[in-house]
């Protein structure tokens, strides 16, 4: 850090030196009085049963088609919680020992001048921060959680005074509550989902090894039997939103049928008068008699869908049943998803997981520093990954690659946007945890991870999107990964090539180069990988004209295109 923070220490420590922080009572800072009167309220973090409502960010929409462009980035009036002249010790107030360790090691950190004693502090803060964060996540879920701390988990602010004026300024305006409802949620939305039981927990190798019914208590008895029944019934919600969506469109193939029929014998039943005989009528004509072929036809493919939506209506019956079956249950065990439950041995399983997701955005050789300073933060306003700057450039991918979030069920593509979230380091990757659900693989959401303070923002989430892509591929071709789909192509590619390395990184910078390059009409990749990439995550035909304009590679791509559509198998 620079001479120009000297000042600024100097003015954070001195409330520190008045309070004897430099060796922090912890009583006497577990009695201060928080005023928690501003949360008591209809708190901007209340609950509003967004698990039950049609806006729900756990809810999958199939008929969306993409994402509603944000009007505002951020806030017209700024909030004034940075400017609490008590919020570094309301932070660290009811955190136990933790909150000494860090503000000892803190201190010592912003006021050594030694490079070495500097770096060996700075790898202290990384270990003492996370263990202050594993008590902190478990109070996520409660609404009257002061400000600071609940900034502190989604920022990573610790000190205020860390900020540049302007820094200050843009932080104070970015929305705190989820207007958009996308599931794109900051670290302590994260963790107060997961401990509400509204979202299960991460994937992970390890198996959660359940307690013995002798050994629970009654309350998490029947926390175990409403977590069993919710995921239970996540399972039922993906065959109910699949056979719905299945049934609907099977509905609307035979209303376009029909309205054809119906136009068709309307025809037919036409008859112009004879002027020399009245009243009489012309016989059918020509054009009239080639309609009883087309009725014909028409007729056998009514009555094709009719079976298939027999079908459909028949499954759609059962996942109903199904479902309010496990709903029923749900709210004789006490209400279902309307209670408030607080699962802590969840979030202290999700606790761990997340620091894993920390680590591997930033990487081995990365910035492990945990907490928000100047020092390091280099992001412009939109390359902050905000909320609304992430939505917006997931709706920039989505229109360069619409099929990104579709997973294929029974041949039919729905659009399932994963949960993201968005953590608060200095990495560079974005990547995939899940690509769905593994009691929910029809409609489920996946989870991709982000973090907040990149170099480039659009890099970090295209790194995630082709990790989802790859992930998708992989476990829908599942054995014959190699072999079938984009990923067989792709290996098959790269072994002609004879490359060697992670296949899935090469993906991955591929991908990265197809949608900031390729789809500028810039030739960066091999040839045959963007006829992989052509078939297989084409672009929007408005982008394939332009491309064509621009170059013989593109023309002759579309031209391909259209010897496939009158092939058979396309």
């Amino acid at each position: 850090m620079n001479d120009e923070l000297d000042p600024e220490i100097a003015k954070l420590l001195a409330n520190a030196e008045n309070d004897a922080m430099e060796e922090i009572d912890l009583e006497s800072i577990e009695s201060v009085d928080i005023d928690t009167s501003n949360f008591s309220k209809k708190s901007i973090f209340q609950d509003d049963k967004e698990d039950s409502g049609p806006k729900s960010i756990h809810r999958v929409d199939l008929s969306a088609k993409g994402f509603t462009p944000i009007d505002k980035l951020v806030s017209d009036v700024p909030y004034n919680h940075f400017n609490d002249t008590s919020y570094y010790k309301t932070a660290l107030t009811g955190e136990n020992n933790s909150s000494q360790r860090v503000h000892q090691i803190l201190s010592k950190y912003l006021t050594t001048k030694d490079p070495k004693d500097r770096a060996v502090f700075r790898q202290q803060i990384v270990t003492v921060y996370w263990e202050l964060l594993r008590g902190m996540v478990g109070k996520a879920g409660n609404v009257n959680l002061p400000m600071p701390k609940r900034m502190l988990i989604r920022f990573g602010v610790l000190l205020p005074s860390l900020f540049k004026t302007e820094q200050k300024e843009f932080f104070s305006k970015i929305f705190i509550d989820n207007t958009s409802q996308e599931p794109v949620l900051y670290m302590d939305e994260w963790f107060k989902e997961i401990s509400s039981g509204r979202m299960t927990n991460s994937m992970t190798d390890e198996k959660r090894q359940p307690k013995r019914m002798a050994n629970m208590t009654a309350e998490e008895v029947n926390l175990a039997e409403q977590s069993r029944l919710m995921q239970l019934q996540s399972k039922n919600s993906g065959k109910l939103q699949s056979s719905e969506n299945i049934l609907n469109m099977k509905e609307n193939e035979r209303s376009m049928l029909e309205l054809e029929l119906k136009n068709r014998i309307e025809t037919l039943c036409e008859h112009n008068k004879i002027l020399d005989l009245p009243p009489h009528t012309e016989p059918l004509t020509e054009m009239q008699r080639r309609v009883f072929s087309e009725i014909t036809d028409h007729l056998h493919r009514l009555s094709k869908v009719d079976k298939e939506l027999t079908k459909a209506l028949n499954e759609y019956r059962e996942a109903k049943g199904a479902y309010d079956s496990v709903k029923y249950k749900l709210e004789e065990n006490g209400g279902g998803q309307q209670i408030q439950t607080n699962d802590t041995e969840a979030v202290r399983i999700e606790y761990e997981t997340v620091r894993q997701m920390a680590k591997m955005t930033v990487g081995r050789r990365g910035n492990q520093f945990p907490i928000f300073t100047r020092e390091f933060y280099h992001c412009t306003e939109k390359g902050t990954g905000t909320r609304e700057n992430v939505i917006e450039v997931l709706r920039w991918i989505e229109s360069i690659d619409p099929g990104c979030f579709h997973r294929i069920h029974k041949n039919i593509p729905n659009r399932i946007v994963p949960y993201v979230l968005l953590v608060p380091t200095y990495g560079d990757r974005g990547f995939c945890w899940e690509p769905f659900d593994r009691y929910n693989r029809v409609t489920s959401r996946g989870r991709i991870v982000i973090p907040m303070y990149p170099k480039d923002l659009r890099i970090a989430v295209l790194t995630a999107i082709a990790d989802l892509r790859w992930q998708v591929a992989k476990e829908k071709a599942s054995y014959y990964w190699m072999e079938e789909g984009i990923t067989g192509q792709y290996y098959q590619h790269i072994e002609q090539l004879k490359l060697k390395g992670d296949l899935k990184e090469f993906f991955i910078e591929d991908y990265i180069l197809w949608m900031t390059k390729e789809s500028e009409g810039v030739q960066r990749l091999d040839k045959d990988v963007r006829g992989i990439f052509w078939r297989n995550m084409p672009f929007p035909k408005e982008r394939k004209e332009e491309l064509r304009k621009r170059s013989l590679v593109y023309d002759e791509l579309c031209k391909k295109d259209l010897n496939r559509e009158m092939s058979d198998g396309y």
